[in-house]
């Protein structure tokens, strides 16, 4: 696997450092704030590559740079509509699956969640180590790399990239991730990312497969985290299908309020 990871790393041709599966993850994390720092002075932007179990440098290049793909295209044809994508596919989704957008961004539902004690209703014994604590529903550190037994420890072979890139949406045409299910296309992604660096100093931080995280170091700004929910729902329907507890905007809102860290995983 370390072998196959160093292929990876070198087909990229900058700055890498590998993490062996099994390490510890706080390590990372510290390397990646650090390289965040140093890469202002250095013109890079570090990026977290997880390594799949099965990926060969081989199939792994194959699959995502083999037909047609043109890195300086893809920076080259960056647009500057972001925002209105995202406002189009929530629009479309609003219209296509919800009798009502309150529906959705479900205040009252969420509201009611938080109030719920779940103790008195069965006629239990509360337990305090089993409250619900309001720093439960923020994310400020990185997790797609964790083991799944065992977050001590890295799940696999893990990268960290120093891409020579002057912008940080431009990391997208390195990484040429989506297309696939309700995934955005790499081209849209990139304009998605524009935006969100402008709007919010929001980067993108790790990929795996089907994961990425962003690094939001100044959170959403001070902008309405309900707007801000809704732009995340549209870039990715599972973070609320499947990422929270009521399926509601209000409850992702209230999670990225106070976060450093955009999780998106695409079913």
């Amino acid at each position: 696997m370390m072998e196959e990871t160093k292929k990876i790393a070198e087909f990229f041709q900058c700055g890498y450092k590998i993490f062996k599966k099994g390490s510890e993850p706080d390590k990372l994390e510290d390397a990646y704030y650090k390289a965040f720092e140093e890469g202002k002075e250095k013109g890079f932007w570090p990026v977290i590559l997880v390594i799949e179990e099965t990926w060969t440098a081989e199939n792994f290049i194959e699959e995502y740079y083999g037909d047609g793909y043109d890195r300086e295209k893809l920076i080259e044809e960056c647009g500057d509509n972001g925002k209105e994508l995202l406002e189009e596919v929530y629009n479309r989704y609003i219209k296509e699956y919800y009798d009502d957008e309150e529906e959705l961004i479900g205040r009252d539902t969420y509201s009611g969640y938080l109030d719920f004690d779940e103790d008195e209703y069965y006629n239990e014994e509360e337990d305090d180590d089993e409250e619900y604590d309001d720093d439960d529903n923020e994310l400020n550190h990185f997790c797609s790399y964790l083991s799944y037994n065992n977050e001590d420890i890295l799940i696999s072979d893990v990268l960290l990239l120093e891409v020579p890139v002057k912008n940080p949406w431009e990391i997208i045409a390195w990484f040429p991730f989506g297309g696939w299910n309700e995934c955005p296309m790499p081209e849209d992604m990139i304009a998605i990312c524009k935006y969100w660096y402008e709007a919010y100093g929001a980067v993108p931080a790790v990929f795996t497969s089907d994961i990425i995280e962003f690094y939001a170091p100044d959170k959403i700004k001070g902008a309405d985290s309900i707007e801000t929910a809704k732009e995340h729902f549209a870039f990715c329907t599972d973070r609320v299908l499947q990422g929270t507890m009521t399926y509601t905007l209000a409850e992702l809102a209230d999670c990225i309020e106070n976060s450093t860290v955009w999780y998106f995983w695409w079913d």
